[in-house]
C-alpha cells in the first residue's frame, strides 16, 4: 500500500476516492501524455511566501511525526503540553488564544491528555471558577524526553542553516504571524 504523504495526512478527510475518482480524470490517463514535461515548473508557486513556508513546515512536521509516534503526540499536542508546561496552570481559554484552537477542539484534547494521565486540572489561584491545567508528574517525564527530541529534531531539519540564518529565519517568520 503505498505511504501517504505527510500534507495529505495533515488535511481533513475527504469523500471516498471512488466519488473523487468519478469527478476527476485518472492520473494514469495524465502521466500517460507523451508531450508532458519532465519538470514541472514551479517558479511561481516559490515566489509566493505561503507556498515556501507550507513546503518547510511539512519537511519539518514530516521528521516531527516519525520522532514523536513514540510518545503518540502530534504537533498540536505537543503544542499543548510545552504551554502547560512552561505555565503551570495555564487556562484552556489562555491556550485557546495563544495556539488559535478553537476551544470544542481543545475540549477533546484536553480529555485525551486527562485519560492518558500526562494533565490534571486544578482549581485556578487567582479565579476559583476557572480550573487551570498542569503536567501529572508522569507528564512531566514524558514531556521532558519529547522536549529532548524536539530540539534534536530541529538541529536536524535546520542543519543547512547557520545558527545566525536560523534565528534570521524565525525572526521573520514571527513577523508574518504575530500581530
Amino acid at each position: 500500500m503505498p505511504q501517504k504523504s505527510t500534507a495529505n495526512a495533515l488535511r481533513r478527510p475527504r469523500a471516498s476516492s471512488k466519488t473523487t475518482a468519478a469527478r476527476s480524470p485518472s492520473r494514469r490517463n495524465l502521466s500517460s501524455n507523451s508531450s508532458e514535461p519532465t519538470e514541472v515548473d514551479t517558479t511561481f508557486l516559490e515566489s509566493l511566501l505561503g507556498y515556501n513556508a507550507r513546503r518547510a513546515a511539512l519537511a519539518v512536521i514530516t521528521v516531527f511525526l516519525r520522532r514523536m509516534e513514540p510518545y503518540g503526540f502530534r504537533p498540536v499536542d505537543f503544542s499543548v503540553l510545552s504551554l502547560i508546561a512552561h505555565n503551570p496552570g495555564v487556562t484552556s481559554r489562555q491556550i485557546c488564544t495563544t495556539l488559535d484552537i478553537l476551544p470544542p477542539n481543545l475540549v477533546g484534547m484536553v480529555k485525551v491528555l486527562i485519560k492518558r494521565g500526562l494533565v490534571v486540572r486544578k482549581t485556578h489561584t487567582s479565579d476559583r471558577r476557572a480550573k487551570g491545567l498542569h503536567l501529572s508528574p508522569e507528564g512531566q517525564t514524558l514531556y521532558n524526553e519529547a522536549q529532548a527530541t524536539a530540539a534534536s529534531l530541529e538541529r536536524d531539519v535546520a542543519g543547512r542553516l547557520t545558527p545566525d540564518e536560523l534565528v534570521t529565519l524565525i525572526a521573520l517568520l514571527r513577523k508574518v504571524y504575530r500581530p
